[in-house]
């Protein structure tokens, strides 16, 4: 366990009274040009480019299996469920996501390790990286909700201190992702620049925000102009399938109103190098196991 370092100078300054847009002042790409990695040159020029990577078939379905078969161990464990990483969904009260899920499970601890995973991320952000947050999500069929338009490092940023845009996250399908079951959308080209959003975070804003967002959200006119600035990718694959992010993209997804589950591993990685700081926009730190405070580079 380390400690967090003094913080630097924000660059990207947000919850204030009104919305402002800052130029992105970091890399996406941090290692050298050629760096040796799992992505071939022309993956990292997409990934760029668009802000995003999409790998057909990152795990095989014996994987796949053996990891819903790990969320659903989690997932029906009372003690797990009156863990305070368990989030639960308000209309239905069934589990939406665990948080921590590399600490609490050797199977998602050996994924977190697994070199097709951890060696995309040391590529992309050219130093060690370690897990700020992992999580299972489970979006079952007939109204789980969605989350709403958001950029990740404008809340990591804002109420975990994390400094700069060296931030990568991956969302590995364990089951089938369809154009109609709350798929993941991303606005391509939009981690480019940074929304600051308007309003103060309110204290341990993280027990509603994890349900509905609300602090940290874009205004109606400022995603219109992203959306027609960029148009709106939507994620589909088979389960195994994964989906890479810088951490500045602009995304979100809809409700899941089809018969169809959508459940998901999701990883952020970030550099050794920018660890952690006090919060820039928020009255207190969230909790380690949503922004972590170790941070021991993965191995």
């Amino acid at each position: 366990m380390t400690t967090a370092p003094a913080r630097p100078k924000d660059l990207y300054p947000t919850r204030g009274a009104t919305e402002v847009t800052t130029p992105r002042q970091d890399p996406v790409v941090w290692s050298v040009p050629d760096a040796p990695g799992p992505i071939e040159p022309a993956g990292l020029g997409a990934f760029e480019r668009d802000g995003f990577l999409a790998i057909d078939q990152l795990v095989g379905p014996d994987e796949v299996a053996r990891f819903r078969a790990e969320a659903d161990r989690l997932t029906t464990d009372p003690a797990i469920r009156a863990d305070e990483r368990s989030i639960v969904e308000p209309r239905s009260q069934e589990i939406r996501s665990v948080f921590e899920i590399h600490k609490i499970s050797e199977v998602f601890a050996s994924l977190v390790r697994d070199e097709r995973v951890v060696g995309i991320a040391r590529q992309i952000l050219g130093s060690d990286v370690y897990v700020h947050q992992s999580r299972i999500n489970l979006k079952p069929g007939f109204g789980a909700s969605g989350f709403y338009w958001h950029s990740d490092f404008e809340t990591w940023h804002a109420e975990d201190g994390m400094p700069n845009m060296r931030a990568v996250s991956v969302s590995i399908a364990l089951t089938e992702n369809f154009d109609t079951n709350g798929g993941l959308m991303i606005m391509p080209g939009s981690h480019k620049s940074f929304l600051g959003c308007a309003g103060e975070t309110p204290e341990d804003n993280y027990k509603k925000s994890l349900q509905m967002q609300d602090a940290g959200t874009p205004s109606d006119e400022a995603l219109t102009r992203m959306a027609d600035a960029h148009g709106i990718k939507l994620f589909t694959g088979k389960a195994g399938s994964a989906t890479w992010f810088d951490c500045n993209c602009m995304h979100g997804s809809g409700d899941n109103i089809t018969p169809y589950a959508r459940s998901n591993v999701f990883v952020v990685f970030n550099s050794v190098e920018n660890a952690a700081v006090e919060p820039y926009a928020a009255p207190i730190r969230r909790p380690d196991f949503i922004g972590a405070r170790d941070f021991t580079p993965v191995r």
